[in-house]
C-alpha cells in the first residue's frame, strides 16, 4: 500500500513518493514566541507527530525540522512594552513550548532552528534574489528590502489568490516598495524597536522579515528540494505562498507536497493570542483532562477537518480514550505487555488514506471489542492478539498507555523485580503459616495474591506464581 497526502498545491490527494527512496525530510512551520502556546498550536504538533511516526512504523528514515520564530514584530512590541529583552521573552516563551511538546509525547525533531541563528543563510538567498532581479533595496536606503513580486508570474497558484484582485492598503502601505504587494524581505532598523534586535546586512542592520527565514532554514537542513512543507491552513496565504515566490525565484525546487492542516476554533474564529479566545494546557489540565487525552482529542480528527472546541467534546474523548486504556491495561495484567509489531491491515489502509486518523481509530475500538470479549472468555491467545495489535496501533498515533511517556517513565521491566519481591515476601509468608500449620493465614495470603492477579500453584519444587487466573 502507498501512502496518499493531500497535496494543497495540486488540491489532490496524491500517492507519497519520496525524493530519495526510504527517506523522509519534512519542514514544518512552528511557533512565534511572542507568547505560551495554547492547545490550536499544539493541533500542529501532535498531527505532524502522527505522520511522522507512520512513515517511520513503515521503515521510512525522518528528517523532521520544525523551527522556531524566535524574532518578528510582535516579540519586539512585548519588549517595547514591557521593558523586556525580546530574546529573554521568546526563551521564556520556548520553555513553555518545548515542556508542552514533550508533555503530548511529540518526538523531538530532528534539528529545530532558530531564526535568529540563521541570518548569514538569509542573506545569501536575499543576494541571490537581488541578482537575479527579483528582489531590490528599498529606494529610500533605510536598509529594507523587499521581493518584487510582479516578477513571479506564479504568484498565488498555492493558495488560489489572483495577485490582480489583492487591493492597496487603506493607509497608504509603505512608500518605500515598488508595488504594493511586494513583501519585505530584511527590515532595515526601525527608531521605534529595541537596539539589540538587529544584525548587520550589506544594506545596513536590521532584522529579517518573516518569509525568508523558513526558506533560508528549509535548505540549509534539507537542501534545495525536500518532500514534504507543513502548516497550518492560516499559513497557506501568505506565508507559503511567499515562501513559494522567493525560493523558486532563487532556482530552488523546494517543496514537492505541501500538507495543511485545518484549524481548531473556539466559538467562530480560530484560537489566537490576538482574538483573546485561547484556551491552553493548564486550563486543560484544571479540568481534570490528563495530557494523554488532551492528545486523544487533538489527533482523533482528521488532520484536515475543523475542530469546534467544546469543554463537552473534550470530556467525552477523555471518557473513550479511559476506555481504550482499560482494555490495554486488563489485558496486560493477564497475558504481559507483550511486543507489539504489526498493525492490522484496515489500519494501515485508513493512516494510508491521507492519514485517517478517525477509520483508524474506528479498528482500534473494533479490536477492543474482540478483546473484550476474549477477556471474558479467558481465552489468553485471543487477548494477547488483541493486546499486541492494539498497542502497534495506539504506538503510531503516540497514545499506547504503557509507554513510558504516560507511565512516568515506569516500565513494565522496571515494575518486575518489585513485583517479584513483594510476592516473594507473601510466599514466604504463607510458607511460614503452613509450617505452623496455621492453614487459615496461609489461606489468606493466598486468596490476597489471587485477588492482585497473581495465581499461586503449589508444585515439587515449591510455590510457582503467574500473572492472572487458569
Amino acid at each position: 500500500m502507498t501512502l496518499r497526502l493531500y497535496d494543497t498545491a495540486t488540491r489532490s490527494v496524491r500517492d507519497f513518493v519520496p525524493k530519495t527512496p526510504g527517506q523522509v525530510g519534512i519542514y514544518l512551520c512552528g511557533l512565534t514566541v511572542q507568547s505560551t502556546p495554547h492547545i490550536g498550536h499544539l493541533r500542529s504538533a501532535v498531527n505532524y507527530d502522527v505522520l511522522r511516526r507512520w512513515l517511520l512504523h513503515t521503515n521510512h528514515e525522518v528528517t523532521f525540522v520544525r523551527n522556531v520564530t524566535d524574532v518578528d514584530d510582535k516579540i519586539l512590541d512585548k519588549a517595547t512594552t514591557s521593558g523586556r529583552p525580546y530574546w529573554a521573552i521568546a526563551y521564556a516563551n520556548k520553555l513553555v513550548l518545548d515542556a508542552n511538546y514533550r508533555d503530548l509525547n511529540v518526538i523531538p525533531p530532528t534539528y529545530e532552528p532558530l531564526a535568529t541563528g540563521h541570518i548569514p543563510e538569509m542573506h545569501e538567498l536575499i543576494t541571490a534574489l537581488i541578482s537575479a532581479g527579483h528582489a531590490y533595496p528599498a529606494a529610500g536606503g533605510n536598509g529594507d528590502v523587499y521581493f518584487d513580486v510582479p516578477s513571479y508570474r506564479e504568484y498565488g497558484q498555492l493558495s488560489g489568490q489572483n495577485p490582480d484582485d489583492m487591493r492597496p492598503p487603506t493607509d497608504g502601505g509603505e512608500p518605500d516598495k515598488r508595488d504594493y504587494r511586494d513583501f519585505a524581505l530584511w527590515k532595515g532598523v526601525k527608531a521605534d524597536e529595541p537596539t539589540d534586535a538587529s544584525w548587520p546586512s550589506p544594506w545596513g542592520r536590521g532584522r529579517p522579515g518573516w518569509h525568508i527565514e523558513c526558506s533560508a532554514m528549509a535548505r540549509r537542513y534539507l537542501g534545495d528540494e525536500f518532500d514534504i512543507h507543513g502548516g497550518g491552513l492560516d499559513l497557506t496565504f501568505p506565508h507559503h505562498e511567499n515562501e513559494i515566490a522567493q525560493s523558486r525565484s532563487a532556482g530552488l525546487p523546494f517543496a514537492r507536497y505541501w500538507v495543511h492542516h485545518a484549524l481548531l476554533n473556539l466559538g467562530e474564529a480560530k484560537m489566537s493570542k490576538s482574538l483573546g479566545n485561547v484556551i491552553d494546557v493548564a486550563a486543560v489540565q484544571g479540568m481534570g483532562i490528563r495530557l494523554v487525552e488532551l492528545r486523544y482529542y487533538l489527533g482523533t480528527p482528521h488532520y484536515r477537518s475543523r475542530i469546534d472546541y467544546s469543554d463537552d467534546a473534550l470530556r467525552e474523548a477523555a471518557v473513550a480514550y479511559r476506555r481504550i486504556e482499560g482494555f490495554v491495561q486488563r489485558a496486560a495484567e493477564i497475558v504481559g505487555p507483550g511486543r507489539p509489531k504489526d498493525v492490522p491491515p484496515q489500519f494501515a489502509a485508513a493512516m494510508n488514506d491521507d492519514l485517517n486518523t478517525s477509520a483508524a481509530l474506528a479498528v482500534v475500538h473494533d479490536t477492543i471489542r474482540e478483546g473484550n470479549t476474549a477477556l471474558a472468555a479467558g481465552e489468553e491467545a485471543g487477548i494477547r492478539g488483541a493486546l499486541t495489535a492494539v498497542r502497534a496501533m495506539l504506538g503510531v498515533l503516540g497514545l499506547d498507555p504503557l509507554d513510558a511517556a504516560w507511565t512516568g517513565g515506569i516500565t513494565t521491566s522496571d515494575l518486575k523485580p518489585v513485583v517479584d519481591s513483594l510476592v516473594k515476601l507473601a510466599l514466604e509468608q504463607r510458607a511460614q503459616a503452613r509450617a505452623r500449620k496455621d492453614w487459615s493465614a496461609a489461606d489468606s495470603v493466598r486468596d490476597q495474591l489471587k485477588n492482585a492477579g497473581i495465581q499461586v500453584e503449589d508444585t515439587p519444587a515449591g510455590p510457582r506464581w503467574t500473572v492472572g487466573e487458569h
